[in-house]
C-alpha cells in the first residue's frame, strides 16, 4: 500500500543515513535506492493504473508479467497440441521442414484418436507409386487468353507495410525458386515484389496502385501494372476470413514517400480502405468488373476472393454468371479462421463462415449451377500441413494458399506482437533493427523447402489413397469423428451436390432449407435480398 511504501522509504533512507556517519562507503547505495525510489512516487502519484498507485514498486511485477505471459505460455505452459491459434506440432513440422531437418516423429501419434474431431483418411490395399512431378493446375476459363499453370500450394494474401520489407523479399524470391505464386496482398505491387516470384496482384477497395487521387479505380495505372511479365494473376478482394465486411485505415505516420508510391496516395495523411467497392455495386457488375480487367490485363487470368457470409449473395453472383455468360476463372474462399496483423476482436472471432462449410457451400453452388468445370477454387485459411491440403481438395477446391505457414517458414515465431510493430523476428514490422534481423537470401530458400517438402508430403498421401492426381479426390475420403463417438465421412456431413442441380427448378423444393431460401432470395440484379412472396414448401431430401 502507499503508506507503507513510504514508511519503508522513510526507514531505509534514515537507516543509510545515520549508517554513513559510520561507515561513508553506504552512501553508494543510495545508486540503487534513489532510482527505486523514484519508481515508487511515480507510481502512488500518477492515476491511470489503480494496481501501481496503491502498490506502489511491486505492483509493476504485475505488468511484468502481464508483459511475458505470451512467452511464458509458449514455452513452460502450452502442450505441442494445445497451442494457439497454430499448435506447436504444427509449428515444429513447418520449421522441420522449411530447414530440411528431420520431419519424422517417433513412438506414434500424440493425439486423442477417439476424441472428437480427429479426423484421418481413408487409405488403400494397393497405393500408387508417388509420383514425381509437380502438382500443377491450369487457371484460366473460355475467355482467359493467358492461362496460368499454378502450384497446388502457394503463397497467401499478405501486404507490404503489414510484413516487412526483407519478408515480403524473401517470400518473392522463395517462390521464384519454388516455381509457385505470390499473392500481394491489398497494399499493392511493391519493389519487393518483383525480384522474381510469380504474382498474384490482390485489388481491394482502396484500389492501392490502381487507383485516382480520390479513391476510384485507375484504368491505366492498372493495366501499367497488370501487363508487367511477373504478375500472372488479378484477384478482387470482395472479403477477407480474418475481417470480413470492414474496411480499415492506413494511419499517416505509415505513409511514407515509399509508401505512397506504391499505393498511389498522398504522403503524411490518413489513407482509408472503404469497407465495399466502389467500382461496382451489384453481383452482374462484379462480373463486368472481372472483364474489365481480364481485358486491360491482355487476357490474364482474373478472379475474386472472399469469405462467405449471407449465402443469397454468392448465389446472386452465380445467377449473374448464367445470365451474363461472364466468368472469373477462379474464386478464392477465405475461411473466418483466417489470419491478420490486426483486427477487433469480434471480427476475427465471431464473423464469417469457417472454411469447410464457406468452401463447401462455393462448390456446392458452382456445381449446381454447371459452373465449377470453368472456375477454380482456391481454398484459404489455416492451411499448414500436407493433411490441410488433403482436405481442401477433397471438399472440392483444385488448390490452397497459406499466409502463416509461409511465415513460420520465414522463422515466425508465434510471438503474437503482428499489431504492435514489435515482431522480433522482422517478419511483420517496419522497425529497421529488427527488420536487418531477416536475412533474406537464407529465409527465401526455407520458403522454398517447405512449399516442397509439404507439397511432396501431399503427393504421398495420394500415393497412398492409389490417387494419380488431386481431382480424384472426394469427400467420402476424409472422415472425422462426432460428439457421440459416431464416425462420419465429409460426404456425410456436407452432401455434394449434382452437376447442375440447381438449373432444373423442380429439384429446389428437395433441397435443404437454408438452401432454398438462399435461392429464392438470390438476385442477379442486386446483392439485397429479394422479397419472399412464399415460401418453399418443406423438402423431401436434404443436399
Amino acid at each position: 500500500m502507499r503508506r507503507e511504501f513510504f514508511l519503508i522509504s522513510a526507514v531505509i533512507f534514515a537507516a543509510v543515513g545515520l549508517t554513513s556517519w559510520f561507515w561513508p562507503p553506504v552512501l553508494w547505495s543510495l545508486i540503487v535506492l534513489a532510482p527505486v525510489f523514484l519508481i515508487g512516487m511515480n507510481d502512488a502519484l500518477q492515476t491511470r493504473q489503480a494496481i501501481r498507485r496503491n502498490f506502489p514498486l511491486i505492483g509493476n511485477v504485475r505488468y511484468l508479467f502481464e508483459m511475458i505471459r505470451p512467452e511464458l505460455q509458449q514455452y513452460f505452459v502450452e502442450s505441442n497440441q494445445s497451442g494457439r491459434p497454430i499448435p506447436r506440432d504444427i509449428r515444429s513440422v513447418i520449421y522441420q521442414r522449411a530447414k530440411g531437418a528431420l520431419e519424422t516423429q517417433p513412438f506414434g501419434t500424440q493425439l486423442d484418436v477417439h476424441s472428437e474431431h480427429y479426423e484421418w483418411v481413408n487409405h488403400t490395399i494397393t497405393p500408387k507409386p508417388v509420383s514425381t512431378k509437380d502438382v500443377r493446375i491450369l487457371v484460366g476459363g473460355p475467355d482467359c487468353r493467358q492461362p496460368y499453370l499454378a502450384s497446388v500450394m502457394n503463397i497467401s494474401a499478405m501486404s507490404y507495410g503489414a510484413l516487412s520489407s526483407a519478408a515480403v523479399s524473401a517470400l518473392n524470391l522463395g517462390a521464384q525458386k519454388g516455381h509457385f505464386y505470390h499473392n500481394t496482398g491489398e497494399g499493392g505491387m511493391s519493389p519487393y515484389h518483383l525480384l522474381g516470384g510469380d504474382l498474384c496482384w490482390q485489388i481491394g477497395t482502396g484500389y492501392f496502385g490502381c487507383r485516382t487521387p480520390d479513391g476510384r479505380f485507375n484504368e491505366e495505372a492498372f493495366r501499367e501494372r497488370a501487363i508487367l511479365p511477373n504478375c500472372k494473376m488479378i484477384e478482387i478482394k470482395l472479403s477477407q476470413g480474418a475481417k470480413p465486411g470492414k474496411g480499415g485505415i492506413l494511419p499517416a505516420q505509415k505513409v511514407s514517400e515509399e509508401v505512397a508510391k506504391i499505393r498511389l496516395v498522398p504522403q503524411g495523411k490518413d489513407v482509408m480502405s472503404p469497407a465495399a467497392h466502389a467500382a461496382f455495386s451489384t453481383p452482374k457488375e462484379l462480373l463486368s468488373f472481372v472483364k474489365r480487367l481480364r481485358d486491360l490485363s491482355d487476357g490474364k487470368p482474373v478472379g475474386f476472393k472472399l469469405c462467405v457470409g449471407n449465402k443469397h449473395e454468392f448465389i446472386a453472383i452465380c445467377k449473374a454468371m448464367i445470365e451474363t455468360g461472364i466468368k472469373p476463372d477462379f474464386i478464392t474462399v477465405d475461411g473466418g479462421e483466417g489470419g491478420t496483423g490486426a483486427a477487433p476482436l469480434e471480427f476475427t472471432n465471431y464473423v464469417g463462415a469457417p472454411l469447410e462449410d464457406g468452401l463447401s457451400f462455393v462448390v456446392d453452388a458452382l456445381r449446381g449451377f454447371g459452373l465449377k468445370q470453368d472456375i477454380r477454387v482456391i481454398g484459404s485459411g489455416k492451411v499448414f500441413t500436407s493433411f490441410d491440403i488433403l482436405k481442401r481438395l477433397a471438399m472440392g477446391a483444385d488448390m490452397v494458399s497459406s499466409a502463416r505457414g509461409m511465415m513460420l517458414a520465414m522463422g515466425c515465431i508465434q510471438a503474437l506482437k503482428c499489431n504492435s510493430n514489435e515482431c522480433p523476428t522482422g517478419v511483420a514490422t517496419s522497425n529497421p533493427q529488427l527488420v536487418k534481423g531477416l536475412h533474406i537470401p537464407h529465409k527465401k530458400d526455407r520458403v522454398a523447402r517447405y512449399h516442397h517438402e509439404t507439397v511432396h508430403a501431399f503427393v504421398e498421401l495420394l500415393a497412398a489413397l492409389g490417387y494419380h492426381h488431386p481431382s480424384e479426390l472426394q469427400r467420402a475420403d476424409v472422415n472425422r469423428r462426432l460428439t457421440d463417438g459416431r464416425v462420419r465421412t465429409y460426404e456425410e456431413l456436407h452432401p455434394s451436390m449434382p452437376e447442375g442441380y440447381i438449373l432444373d427448378h423442380a429439384n429446389w423444393s428437395k433441397l435443404a432449407p437454408s438452401w432454398q431460401l438462399a435461392l429464392h432470395k438470390a438476385q442477379s440484379s442486386s446483392f439485397q435480398p429479394a422479397a419472399l412472396r412464399e415460401m418453399p414448401t418443406a423438402p423431401s431430401r436434404a443436399v
